[in-house]
Formats: C-alpha cells, sequence, structure tokens
C-alpha cells in the first residue's frame, strides 16, 4: 500500500509564536494526524516542500474544556510537529 506523503501532514499551524520561530530558529509548526512519528512527517515535510529536515519535535495537546451557553463540552485533541529545517532552507506558507 503506497502512501502519501500529505497523509500525515494536516495543515501548518500559523500562530504568532510560530511565526517568531520560524523567523528565528528556522523552525515551521503543522499540525499532524495521531498516527503520524516523527519519520513520518520528516520525509513528508520533504517530499512535499523540498527542503532539508534536521530535527522533529512533537507536542500532544488535550483536549480543552469548553462552555457555551451553559453546556459544558470537549475541544478537539491536537498534535503539533516542530519541523527544524536546515539553515539557509526556506517554506513558503500562503
Amino acid at each position: 500500500m503506497a502512501i502519501q506523503s500529505s497523509e500525515y501532514i494536516i495543515r501548518p499551524h500559523i500562530t504568532e509564536k510560530a511565526a517568531l520561530t520560524s523567523e528565528t530558529l528556522n523552525s515551521y509548526v503543522f499540525q499532524v494526524t495521531k498516527k503520524a512519528n516523527k519519520t513520518n512527517i520528516a520525509k513528508s515535510i520533504k517530499d512535499i516542500y523540498k527542503v532539508e529536515v534536521v530535527k522533529v519535535n512533537i507536542v500532544k495537546l488535550p483536549r480543552k474544556k469548553i462552555v457555551s451557553k451553559g453546556k459544558t463540552g470537549q475541544g478537539k485533541e491536537l498534535k503539533k510537529a516542530y519541523v527544524y529545517l536546515k539553515k539557509g532552507d526556506k517554506i513558503e506558507i500562503v
């Protein structure tokens, strides 16, 4: 079974903190699927953006408690990957 390179990457995680790390540390943040691991993420980024990946860190964020109109609930569980690139490589995120 052939795995598509975009199967593990959901989308770029664009926040103020993510923009700061991309400028200073040459790292980018992506939301990834629950079954993704570091090697799968590195291969996917290399295939999609044609850049050299140096290191990948993964962060799992727990569900958030949400109160809306007096009712309680839970938000989504999130898995993020911090992808560090070789010096000189860039990813254009639009």
